[in-house]
């Protein structure tokens, strides 16, 4: 299994768009094949710092859920409505496996 942990930096004062954009994403990775762990916003400390992090099987599954994210809509809406906002200033992914058990 990999787990990819995507870090956002977003706008502060726009972590509203942030949580509806997290909203639509909830719907789409589940549908489009990965287990969504979830997404985080900001709470205490940094006001401009979220997460989305989301499990696959392995690389080859990654690529394969890209692919239908790319067609589901509610992604495709997603995207749109990042680039239209542009509430984030900043992303990047990182992948890790796990070292340990993962407990559900």
């Amino acid at each position: 299994m990999i787990t990819c942990f995507i870090r956002y930096d977003i706008a502060p004062a726009d972590a509203d768009l942030f949580a509806e954009y997290a909203r639509m994403w909830g719907e789409a990775i589940p549908r489009a094949g990965a287990n969504l762990v979830g997404y985080f916003g900001p709470h205490e400390g940094s006001a401009s710092t979220a997460y989305g992090v989301y499990s696959l099987p392995d690389l080859a599954a990654y690529q394969a859920y890209r692919m239908r994210l790319r067609d589901d809509p509610v992604g495709r809406e997603a995207f749109a409505f990042a680039r239209e906002h542009r509430f984030i200033r900043y992303e990047d992914r990182l992948f890790l496996k796990p070292l340990t058990p993962v407990t559900p």
